[in-house]
């Protein structure tokens, strides 16, 4: 089975470009989209194969996200179920048989770090969200977290140490999360390997690959034996972000 996350910034533009012929190529069994920026009844996707699942938020052309599966879900929920928190569009959570599947879109800090006070306590929210699903069953938590965890997940970290996305607080709340029984699964299997998910759209920042890796697949660490690959599509065009995935 082959699960893919994909921030598409807007799904209407994206479906314009290569968006099916992705789909028709590389046939993942669920997608998982975040910066869908679309209301109900706004889009009709002709994908008849996939049970479709959007969360909306509130704000029109803004944040959302969806997951397409062929696997029809024993359940899905919208949120995390805190009213303050609930209201952007930002987590969807699929049940199957042997795992939860968690796709979010992580709030971003901005610029000048205005909304890093209410980033870290949406860290703090669906950290403790993750922790009690996973007393259930494992979990797989995907999609565009908005921070570069290490150094090697960024081209240039010097630069960018108060920038959203590498600040030190942003980067401790992943460690974090990770040390309460999960695992960045790209990284655990290519410990070494430097590779990006999003590039600026300024400064030709993918012509010269200057970018970030941002987008995950974290999974239960008891979940791990059966991850076979993760990988990271970089040759996919359509978004700032590229797709995202694990075989399992």
């Amino acid at each position: 089975m082959n699960i893919v996350s994909w921030n598409v910034n807007g799904l209407r533009a994206i479906t314009g470009k290569n968006f099916y012929d992705f789909i028709n190529e590389f046939n993942p069994d669920i997608l998982c989209l975040q910066e869908t920026k679309i209301q109900a009844g706004q889009i009709d996707l002709n994908l008849s194969e996939y049970e479709q699942y959007f969360c909306y938020a509130d704000k029109k052309g803004y944040s959302g996200t969806a997951i397409l599966s062929k696997v029809k879900p024993l359940n899905v929920s919208y949120g995390i179920g805190i009213d303050e928190h609930d209201h952007e569009g930002r987590v969807i959570t699929a049940e199957y048989e042997n795992f939860y599947l968690v796709c979010a879109y992580i709030p971003n800090s901005q610029t000048e770090l205005k909304r890093l006070d209410y980033r870290r306590v949406f860290n703090s929210v669906i950290e403790e969200y993750l922790v009690n699903l996973d007393k259930t069953k494992p979990v797989l938590f995907c999609g565009d977290l908005n921070v570069a965890h290490k150094e090697i997940d960024i081209k240039n970290p010097k630069t960018n140490l108060r920038n959203a996305g590498f600040t030190i607080e942003e980067r401790d709340d992943f460690t974090r999360l990770l040390s309460r029984g999960f695992t960045d699964s790209f990284r655990a299997l290519y410990p070494d390997e430097v590779k990006y998910s999003w590039w600026s759209y300024k400064f030709k920042a993918r012509e010269k690959n200057t970018g970030w890796r941002i987008d995950y697949f974290v999974v239960s660490n008891r979940f791990m034996s059966e991850i076979k690959d993760a990988y990271i599509l970089n040759e996919v065009m359509g978004s700032d972000h590229c797709p995202v995935g694990i075989t399992i």
